[in-house]
């Protein structure tokens, strides 16, 4: 008998979303994922990625603990969310909602697939935009109530 998926709940501002977790393509990721969880921040637009909201997880990361590569990608699909944990850039977690080709300011980044928004990306794009132009928004990820 198939595993059920996990999936989980997010919140950028007042959006709420659900997400499967990709335990099947990043399980150490995913792993360490579900250990920060309740995870709340701030999600900002990213700079160097394109349409894109990251979420630089700063002291919810442990101190020097990197990721092995999981079918890491430069290019996720809207909604499609990635956790880089690497030695080219600080850990973040990367919600594209348009075309993506994730980067920092030293080059390309590889980021291991965690998350795969489950509704509509329309608004996760409305989101993008309200982001791009007005500022950051509260990031939540929790464990889903059902």
């Amino acid at each position: 008998m198939p595993l059920q998926a996990t999936v989980l709940d997010l919140e950028i501002g007042s959006t709420r979303f659900t997400a499967t977790l990709r335990e099947d393509l990043a399980p150490h990721s995913c792993a360490r994922l579900m250990s920060m969880l309740p995870y709340r921040a701030t999600a900002i637009h990213a700079r160097w990625s394109g349409e894109a909201l990251w979420s630089p997880l700063g002291d919810s990361w442990p101190p020097g603990v990197r990721l092995p590569r999981e079918n890491a990608t430069r290019e996720p699909r809207p909604g499609e969310i990635v956790l880089y944990a690497g030695e080219l850039s600080e850990p973040e977690l990367l919600i594209p909602y348009g075309m993506v080709r994730f980067a920092c300011k030293v080059g390309p980044l590889d980021g291991n697939p965690v998350l795969r928004i489950d509704d509509p990306i329309p608004a996760l794009a409305e989101i993008g935009r309200q982001i791009l132009w007005n500022g950051g928004m509260s990031f939540k990820v929790e464990k889903g109530l059902g």
